[in-house]
């Protein structure tokens, strides 16, 4: 019979300012800037609500547990670093319980990047991604006298190249999602090891865990109302090794809220699992202890999973043009904010990398449509607003941190917000494609209608664009000369992209 293994992805995002302008930032200092890039008002309201809906009564009931079955119950929790920030600054009662919670010997804590960020797809090399595994692992270690042995990846995040930079580290064992197009007929109820490297690889079971997560309270479900003793005997069912039940901490009062009976599902589903001689709870590190893998995954670059939505990939966050810009200009920042030495400045690149502010811009209607809405609360185009607003605001900041030509190749690289964007129109037509950056412009005068091109190449649009809203009076000089066509201009605007990224 297979050993259960129940872990919890407990993080809160740091929310936008939505009315962020960079009128408001006009003579700020970088230590400010945490306070007018962030609405710190909602987040503790939002923070403080989840902790008593959520958090502390969850907290209860597994400590309860614990002390109830004499150690025989025994979970695993991800705390995030910013969750971590917002229980010392907005709840540190809540801090204070996960430490009793540690206390106990019964609880694991796994390791992930500090701020929750896509930062293990930035590059080969990995460099951020490794960085914000090390502040991790020191929050581990100061808050809770606790060195974690398995990684469990932002959102399930995983490929080869992933996994062996996370064994690289030391890490025994990696958790990802239990994807049917990385396993095949293959069951989940199984530990496997990641082609070119030894690490183990624990896949959650996402089936029975989203009968908890996603479908506990729906009365439109054949199985509702689950119980605890109905679902221990679907545990007891099941083959394999372990059973990984991995789902976000919030359902638990929040997701669900308390009068649906999911707290006394949790509290009463320990005994009705315990009940059963042939199953046991363990950890993650002790599963990777106890049992073998039966076999390799291979998970490329171009096939990488995550738990998120139906396809599992990382679509949630990278699916649209509006995402795919914001996360290209935090990547091209890794140098710029390196090379310009101020840690003020550094944290807040970081903090502009949780994943969340993506996953606010995802676009797509259905299931995955409503779950991202209810996670949001506005607009996608709201969301890629209030970013970009930001951003321009922090790439100025760091471009004026820097010495030429890297000053100057920061500035006239940053991100602009969708009012100053480049917006292509035939007469007085919007075809559909728009431009925020100099890098965008060189891709989308391939993909406009030439008719759009020769309209604003002809009105001079393109010309006092690159001029007066980038404010690179070389390139326009040269647009402004321009003979040839769609194809010439496309030359010149790349061939200035290549010589700006090469000033790096």
């Amino acid at each position: 019979m297979p050993d259960i293994c129940l872990g919890f992805e407990v993080h809160q995002p740091l929310r936008l300012n939505r009315s962020f302008t960079r009128e408001m930032a006009r003579g700020a200092k970088p230590e400010d800037l945490f306070e007018l890039y962030f609405n710190n008002a909602w987040n503790k309201e939002i923070f403080q609500r989840v902790a008593g809906k959520c958090y502390l009564p969850a907290n209860a009931v597994v400590l309860e547990n614990i002390e109830r079955h004499g150690g025989r119950f025994k979970v695993a929790y991800s705390l995030s670093g910013v969750f971590l920030e917002q229980c010392e600054r907005w709840a540190p009662e809540l801090l204070d319980s996960f430490k009793s919670l540690v206390d106990t010997g019964c609880v694991e804590l796994l390791d992930q990047t500090y701020y929750h960020s896509l930062a293990s797809l930035f590059s080969t090399e990995k460099e951020e991604f490794v960085e914000q595994v090390r502040l991790h692992t020191e929050a581990m270690s100061s808050l809770f006298g606790y060195k974690p042995k398995v990684f469990e990846n932002t959102e399930f995040v995983y490929n080869n190249s992933i996994a062996k930079a996370v064994e690289g580290m030391g890490y025994k064992g990696i958790f990802t999602e239990g994807a049917e197009r990385i396993l095949g007929w293959r069951s989940p109820n199984h530990l496997y090891r990641t082609k070119g490297s030894g690490i183990r690889v624990l896949l959650r079971n996402y089936r029975l865990a989203d009968d908890i997560a996603f479908r506990f309270s729906s009365r439109w479900w054949p199985e509702w109302p689950l119980t605890a003793d109905k679902y221990a005997s679907w545990l007891r069912a099941s083959q394999g090794q372990c059973i990984n039940l991995f789902m976000d901490y919030e359902t638990f009062g929040e997701h669900h809220w308390q009068e649906t009976g999911i707290l006394e599902f949790l509290r009463w589903l320990p005994g009705e699992v315990l009940r059963y001689p042939e199953l046991s709870f363990r950890t993650p590190s002790e599963l990777v202890e106890h049992h073998e893998p039966v076999g390799e995954l291979d998970v490329d670059d171009y096939a990488t999973v995550s738990w998120a939505d139906i396809e599992r990939d990382t679509g949630a966050w990278l699916s649209n043009d509006m995402q795919r810009t914001c996360y290209h200009a935090l990547k091209g920042l890794e140098r710029p904010v390196r090379r310009a030495r101020d840690e003020r400045l550094l944290r807040l690149w970081r903090l502009l990398q949780i994943s969340d502010h993506l996953y606010y811009m995802f676009i797509a209607g259905g299931a995955p449509g409503i779950v991202h809405g209810y996670f949001s609360q506005q607009p996608p185009f709201e969301a890629f607003r209030a970013f970009t607003n930001i951003l321009e605001d922090f790439q100025a900041r760091v471009a004026a941190k820097l010495d030429e030509p890297h000053k100057a190749a920061t500035y006239l690289l940053r991100v602009l917000p969708p009012e100053r964007g480049m917006h292509y129109h035939e007469e007085e037509r919007y075809v559909g494609v728009s431009a925020h950056s100099l890098e965008e412009l060189s891709c989308t005068i391939k993909l406009a209608p030439p008719a759009s091109i020769a309209f604003h190449t002809a009105n001079g649009d393109l010309e006092r664009w690159v001029r007066f809203t980038v404010g690179d009076g070389a390139l326009a000089d040269k647009i402004r000369g321009l003979k040839g066509g769609p194809e010439e201009l496309h030359r010149l605007v790349a061939g200035r992209v290549r010589a700006l990224r090469g000033a790096l």
